[in-house]
């Protein structure tokens, strides 16, 4: 499988702070990719970066093109979503589609179609009449006609209910992601897009902390529901995090075998979430 997206060594500093630390990863191709961080972790500057809207130190190659000297080229093959879909509030839905016809290679209008076809948008409306969840159709569908091999998405549901998020990440899987396309998105709603994940990607003050498939992280890390007799020898085999659940200790550990384990309570698998909790408080005393 071809490898899409590689970073050695990156980094960026603004001033004094150090955004990325030399940063190491690979993404590869018709994987669906979460890059996770709290904020100012770095995940933005990642993006920038991908996209060539930032310069940079180390080496940086997407889709075999240099983000910025071939910025040009790269932007053929890549679409974008951000946290906040800025559209022109006096363009009409129709007028949006036809600029996008225009001005991009790769844009096909009859896919566009079909996919607002598919919602309650207007083709003559304008976008200060759509709300906020009709505008992330809308910005969607010009996404996703446009034959790219990667998707970025930086918070895409940020603000909306429930059903449009989950229809927005239904939509995806379903008319945009295959094996020949990739997906990177950045999220604080771990919850709602794990079970779409194929890697996980973990970032705190520049750095990274876990880069792993999600099968990876199934069998490396584990919950224990220690029974209380059993706390010191819980104890003994160094977890990752331990916290209480109704009264009871739940110990996160990472590469024990399970067998042994198995003597000290329940096991379960993590959510990303507890994970991510875990991973942004190691090292903390």
């Amino acid at each position: 499988m071809s490898v899409i997206i590689k970073a050695r060594g990156l980094c960026k500093s603004y001033g004094s702070f150090k955004a990325l630390k030399s940063v190491d990863f690979t993404i590869e191709r018709g994987k669906i990719v979460g890059l996770v961080g709290p904020n100012g972790a770095g995940k933005t500057t990642v993006l920038k970066a991908i996209l060539g809207l930032t310069s940079y130190d180390g080496e940086l190659e997407v889709l075999g093109l240099n983000p910025v000297s071939q910025r040009d080229e790269l932007m053929k093959k890549v679409c974008f979503i951000a946290d906040v879909a800025v559209l022109p509030k006096w363009l009409k839905v129709g007028d949006a589609v036809e600029f996008v016809t225009q001005i991009h290679p790769h844009f096909n209008l009859e896919r566009a179609k079909y996919f607002l076809s598919k919602t309650k948008i207007n083709w003559n409306s304008k976008v200060k009449e759509l709300s906020k969840g009709m505008v992330v159709q809308l910005h969607l569908a010009l996404v996703m006609s446009i034959e790219a091999e990667l998707l970025v998405l930086d918070e895409p549901t940020l603000g909306l209910d429930i059903l449009y998020r989950k229809e927005f990440y239904n939509q995806l899987l379903a008319e945009f992601f295959d094996e020949g396309r990739s997906i990177l998105v950045t999220t604080h709603q771990i919850e709602e897009v794990e079970k779409l994940l194929t890697d996980l990607i973990f970032i705190k003050d520049g750095e990274i902390v876990l880069d792993a498939s999600m099968d990876d992280v199934s069998s490396d890390y584990v919950e224990v529901m220690v029974k209380r007799e059993d706390v010191e020898k819980a104890e003994a085999l160094n977890p990752v995090m331990e916290r209480e659940v109704f009264g009871r200790k739940v110990y996160l550990f990472q590469g024990v075998d399970r067998e042994q384990l198995e003597l000290l309570g329940e096991l379960h698998s993590p959510s990303v979430a507890d994970l991510f909790v875990a991973k942004m408080k190691e090292g903390q005393s």
